[in-house]
């Protein structure tokens, strides 16, 4: 994702440690310390600030109007208060939105599909990341294929992680769809080992998810996302307002699939499912 997004500036001619230097800041999953570290790059006057998620996002929101904002969201952009609609950016602020929170029923549908016994669906959101509240809304109102019920499952450390695969297993759940979120993104390999261990079949909004050993992932595509930034955060550099220019949404939504995991998990994808896959890892 580093990589993605300075190939996004370097398009433009910009060389991190040749012509600017970028200094990467990591909240390692403490949404809390936010605020402190975009507080910190405003008094030091960098040239920009560029976000990943919605939470930092809002932190850089919050510590500045005039130095510009770059971000990658997971959700609406304007629905968590980072902008005010999506087709007018604000004075300060652009970016990329992934929007990978609405798809939630189409997910649950898929689980369906794979595990047609499965009577019980969870899905792990974190309550500090604001895109909660929608994923929770999404999920109770999503018209879920008939005999299937839904439960809320959530985590913000990795000690709420183990106890909401605990959780999963007093309550036999058959499958579990990953919320939207940065923390989930930075431990997916543990994600994917709680799930294995618990025997338990995921689906999650990006590709890396699976190659970590997830089972399934319907979603945009996060590296092109971070290239997208990057782009953006060169134009910015080079002297275009961020208020000219538009937010861009994502269209295009992949679903990638693992035999490794299904196997490993006892689960037979059905033909059906495969044919329509971007990406099958074997």
């Amino acid at each position: 994702m580093v990589a993605a997004f300075q190939d996004g500036l370097n398009q433009l001619g910009y060389v991190d440690g040749h012509n600017l230097t970028v200094e990467y800041h990591w909240a390692e999953g403490n949404y809390d310390q936010l605020p402190w570290l975009a507080a910190d790059l405003v008094n030091r006057r960098v040239a920009a600030i560029v976000s990943a998620g919605a939470p930092a996002a809002l932190a850089a929101k919050n510590a500045t109007t005039t130095i510009p904002i770059v971000f990658l969201s997971g959700v609406d952009p304007a629905r968590v208060g980072i902008i005010s609609a999506l087709d007018h950016p604000s004075a300060n602020i652009t970016g990329v939105a992934n929007l990978t929170n609405g798809l939630i029923a189409k997910q649950i549908e898929l689980l369906h599909e794979a595990l047609p016994g499965t009577t019980l669906i969870a899905v792990l959101v974190n309550r500090r990341n604001p895109n909660h509240v929608q994923e929770i809304a999404d999920t109770r109102e999503s018209q879920v294929p008939l005999g299937i019920k839904t439960t809320i499952l959530e985590a913000s450390t990795m000690r709420d992680l183990n106890t909401a695969f605990v959780k999963a297993r007093e309550l036999q759940v058959g499958a579990l769809v990953v919320g939207t979120d940065a923390f989930f993104n930075g431990v997916r390999r543990e994600l994917a080992a709680l799930a294995m261990s618990n025997r338990l079949p995921t689906i999650h909004q990006l590709r890396e998810f699976v190659t970590a050993g997830g089972l399934m992932s319907y979603g945009a595509k996060l590296v092109e996302a971070y290239r997208s930034v990057g782009l953006y955060t060169g134009r910015v550099l080079r002297g275009e307002k961020p208020a000219d220019l538009p937010i861009q949404v994502s269209t295009k939504f992949e679903l990638i699939v693992n035999l490794k995991t299904a196997e490993a998990l006892d689960v037979k994808i059905p033909n059906s499912l495969l044919s329509r896959a971007d990406e099958v890892i074997e």
